[in-house]
């Protein structure tokens, strides 16, 4: 696995261990589909969430959470529905949002982490 793949893995079980403290169930995770990917699937009280996770050594390249361009959030908003067209039963009479956390440093483990909750779509 390459050191790339490697820190994004860190950075989603940091993400996932953050949301599970905070009482979130996670329902998926890295659920693929031919048009991508959704990192973490989640929920909390009556919402069913879709956390897309960015994970940076340094921001030196900018701030992890502006890397979810406009482009980026419509095919996570076109996954979310191919998501719950596959799991009817978890999505039923669900409001689904979308949640972005960004983690910023050498070890994803003790690294700067911020959750950005229902971010626009588009």
């Amino acid at each position: 696995m390459a050191a790339k793949d490697e820190l994004g893995r860190a950075g989603e079980k940091r993400a996932v261990a953050y949301l599970t403290a905070r009482g979130f169930d996670i329902l998926d995770r890295n659920w693929r589909a031919p048009s991508g990917e959704v990192d973490v699937v989640a929920c909390t009280g009556g919402n069913l969430v879709f956390v897309e996770v960015k994970t940076r050594r340094t921001d030196l390249f900018g701030d992890p959470l502006a890397a979810v361009d406009a482009r980026k959030r419509a095919r996570i908003w076109g996954l979310a529905h191919m998501w719950c067209a596959a799991h009817p039963a978890d999505a039923r009479g669900r409001r689904c949002r979308l949640d972005v956390i960004g983690i910023t440093g050498s070890d994803p483990a003790t690294a700067r982490l911020e959750h950005m909750e229902d971010v626009p779509w588009v």
